[in-house]
């Protein structure tokens, strides 16, 4: 495969992926790092890429938001905003400690925490989304624990009593959770109701009860409330978190990560 061929195909992974690592690109193409360092270098000086530490991100045009837009698809969030909640989730994937058992919730965002989990460290994970499980499913430390039931298209979640109850008598270290809306007041809300009582019982089985969400869900309120803000011991968000917001996080005295 010549030059212009690894190329297109290196555009054609990241229309799919979003986001490619150097070392995907390596083991793929069968390419030393500094070739694909250099082939993301051509895509990035013609404006088709982003560069980011380790690898790249697709420049897809963000779809506007609607406020009044009750519909979700991970689909489509994962190309709104896509490098704040890279940073978020790689962030995120930090507070994970080898032996760790965790529970990773349904989201674009909560995706980037399975991608970033680190390769040499022994994790347990549970999860109840097939974005989120391929994702594990790479990682040669991570023992899987998958809840699953019927698939729910728009948000790529399995859901079912066994599920439930499988999450239930899991106890974990930390659960990461994400959300569609977050107000001091309101509280933490979703969009399906059918998210309900997976969330409520993935908070109920951790020490550590971490939201995971990009700043531009602060000041939303969808129909399905799930937990209130005090629940949480650490938000994990952009450094472009409204004022407001970061004094009443930190007010609760939680714990505010922002990158």
């Amino acid at each position: 495969m010549d030059k212009s061929q690894r190329v297109n195909e290196i555009i054609l992974l990241l229309r799919r992926k979003s986001v490619v690592s150097i070392k995907e690109l390596k083991d793929k193409f069968q390419i030393s790092e500094m070739t694909a360092r250099r082939d993301l270098s051509v895509l990035a000086q013609d404006s088709v890429i982003e560069l980011i530490p380790g690898g790249a991100i697709f420049k897809s045009p963000h779809k506007a938001e609607s406020e009044d837009e009750e519909k979700y698809f991970v689909s489509q969030e994962e190309n709104i905003r896509t490098v704040e909640k890279l940073k978020v989730g790689q962030r995120a994937a930090l507070l994970i400690e080898p032996g760790d058992t965790i529970i990773i919730d349904i989201g674009s965002t909560t995706e980037y925490i399975a991608k970033f989990i680190r390769e040499d460290i022994p994790v347990t994970t549970l999860c109840c989304t097939i974005n989120v499980l391929v994702e594990l499913y790479r990682k040669k430390n991570c023992t899987i624990i998958f809840a699953g039931g019927y698939f729910h298209d728009e948000t790529m979640m399995f859901e079912s009593p066994e599920g439930i109850e499988l999450i239930s008598r899991t106890r974990a270290d930390k659960v990461f959770v994400s959300a569609a809306g977050v107000h001091p007041e309101l509280g933490v809300t979703t969009v399906y109701p059918y998210e309900l009582q997976t969330k409520r019982t993935i908070l109920s089985s951790a020490k550590k009860r971490i939201l995971v969400v990009d700043s531009s869900k602060f000041g939303k309120t969808k129909s399905v409330y799930f937990a209130d803000l005090k629940s949480f011991h650490a938000v994990v968000t952009n450094s472009d978190i409204p004022d407001n917001f970061r004094r009443s996080i930190l007010d609760l005295g939680i714990e505010l990560i922002t990158v």
